[in-house]
């Protein structure tokens, strides 16, 4: 019971993008194999969840929807995490080549989450989101 009890406070304390009326709770990947495998062969995410990625540099970030296997909508933030570009439900890639996605702006963190969600929970273009661990 107390392992249990330890997990739910370990999950409960990992990072989360907050915007004005919701939060993700958010892995982040930080190999390069980590960063390069993204949401691959993921089957499922609940609602609350996504994959925060943070660059080195600034500069227009481009993704793919290869070996993807579930919709997701792409939110690129700059250095002061203020969203720049959204990319809403992009479909699993189905054959090669895939197409590749790009940021409008530069970006510094793209936020992936399950397609829909950003309009559902009105997040757009100039709204500004906070990382807390």
């Amino acid at each position: 019971m107390r392992w249990i009890l330890l997990l739910l406070l370990l999950t409960a304390c990992g990072p989360k993008v907050v915007f004005d009326s919701t939060s993700f709770d958010v892995s982040i990947p930080e190999t390069p194999e980590e960063f390069q495998r993204g949401l691959m062969y993921v089957e499922s995410m609940p609602d609350s969840e996504g994959m925060l990625f943070i660059f080195k540099k600034q500069g227009h970030k481009s993704f793919w929807m290869k070996n993807c296997l579930i919709p997701l909508d792409m939110i690129f933030m700059d250095e002061n995490m203020t969203v720049v570009d959204i990319k809403h439900s992009f479909e699993p890639c189905k054959k090669d080549p895939c197409p590749s996605y790009a940021s409008k702006a530069p970006a510094l963190y793209v936020l992936e989450i399950n397609a829909g969600l950003a309009k559902k929970f009105k997040i757009e273009k100039g709204n500004k989101a906070t990382l807390s661990e």
